[in-house]
């Protein structure tokens, strides 16, 4: 065994380690740091493959946003444990036949491989002045061009609607009108009353009677 597949076992049973944590940790922070380690550790997979530009991305977008801001979100919300375990006890079932299929193929790909692929890869890695990066964006916007633009008008889509949300009118919040704060007068937002003095009888004789039985 050399260095490559020594790296590549010990990613992968650190990538198999955390993602089964992240389904069976019962604090949701603790998942979502799980979740952030598996991230990091197929990162680490990815780099063997000779895939750098998408590693990085994985780090970069994965790690450095979407993961610190599910973060944040579990840390704010009240989530229900009690309810989380009873919706997992409800789909275990499908649950297992999708890990079984899971296996199966991990069981698979691992038994039989790819010679093929594996030999064209190393060859074309090997040529001079070969950059992963721009290989990547050939394929993106010459072969698969159709995908890549349904995949950004999908995100397009999914920003418009969380802005739209986002600006939608509540009657439970206090917006302020600034043009109607400039138009206002003050005679109409407060309004003097003549009200006659009264005074606290019954405030003032428990004092004066404290102060009697002080006195010697």
């Amino acid at each position: 065994m050399d260095v490559r597949n020594a790296f590549f076992y010990l990613f992968a049973a650190a990538l198999l380690f955390a993602a089964l944590r992240v389904i069976t940790a019962r604090n949701p922070v603790h998942a979502v740091l799980y979740l952030i380690f598996a991230f990091s550790q197929a990162a680490g997979v990815w780099l063997l493959m000779r895939a750098e530009f998408l590693a990085i991305l994985l780090v970069m977008v994965y790690l450095g946003a979407v993961m610190v801001l599910f973060l944040f979100v579990v840390m704010m919300l009240d989530i229900r444990i009690e309810r989380m375990q009873g919706a997992l006890k409800k789909n275990l079932p499908a649950a297992l036949v999708i890990l079984a299929v899971v296996v199966g193929q991990m069981v698979a790909v691992l038994w039989l491989g790819f010679p093929d692929t594996d030999a064209a890869g190393e060859l074309i890695a090997a040529q001079p002045g070969y950059n992963n990066t721009r290989e990547l964006g050939k394929l993106m916007y010459t072969e698969y061009v159709l995908p890549v633009q349904v995949a950004g008008v999908i995100l397009l889509v999914g920003m418009i609607a969380a802005i739209a949300l986002t600006l939608r009118t509540r009657r439970d919040t206090k917006a302020i009108d600034a043009s109607l704060q400039v138009h206002v007068k003050a005679e109409e937002r407060m309004r003097v009353v003549q009200m006659p003095a009264v005074r606290r009888a019954a405030a003032a004789e428990p004092a004066q009677a404290a102060q009697e039985e002080i006195k010697p």
